[in-house]
């Protein structure tokens, strides 16, 4: 059996909902797409997206989560490509305090996000 499938979203838990959802949109320009939260309030579910592609990015709010999450050893990552003047965008970022990891003899550089998710930023190709 061959099966067949394609990526939908991918997952990043967040400890403060706002603060995680105002750095998607200054830093990546991803928007709400969608939201899903319980009857009983325990969690919430953002759905953000590019506007480009049907990836999506779901943030997950928990309400008895009590501390931020500690990454740890976790070198999962989510990469973005960015169109337009790269130097740019690497600047911008770089003013706003989100670079936390610079590869530049690879050509790419790391912003993290308020809970400490790691995303990769290279040049569209």
């Amino acid at each position: 059996m061959i099966v067949q499938s394609k990526f939908a979203h991918y997952n990043f838990n967040v400890y403060d909902l706002d603060k995680a959802l105002d750095f998607y949109k200054k830093a990546l320009n991803l928007t709400e797409k969608r939201r899903r939260a319980s009857e009983d309030g325990s969690f919430i579910l953002v759905y953000l997206t590019d506007g480009q592609t049907p990836f999506e990015l779901e943030l997950t709010w928990l309400r008895e989560w009590d501390r931020p999450y500690n990454m740890g050893d976790n070198e999962v990552h989510l990469c973005v490509s960015v169109a337009g003047d790269y130097g740019e965008v690497f600047k911008y970022h770089k003013e706003n305090g989100w670079v936390c990891y610079e590869n530049t003899a690879m050509g790419l550089y790391f912003i993290s996000d308020p809970d400490d998710h790691w995303i990769e930023v290279v040049k569209e190709k």
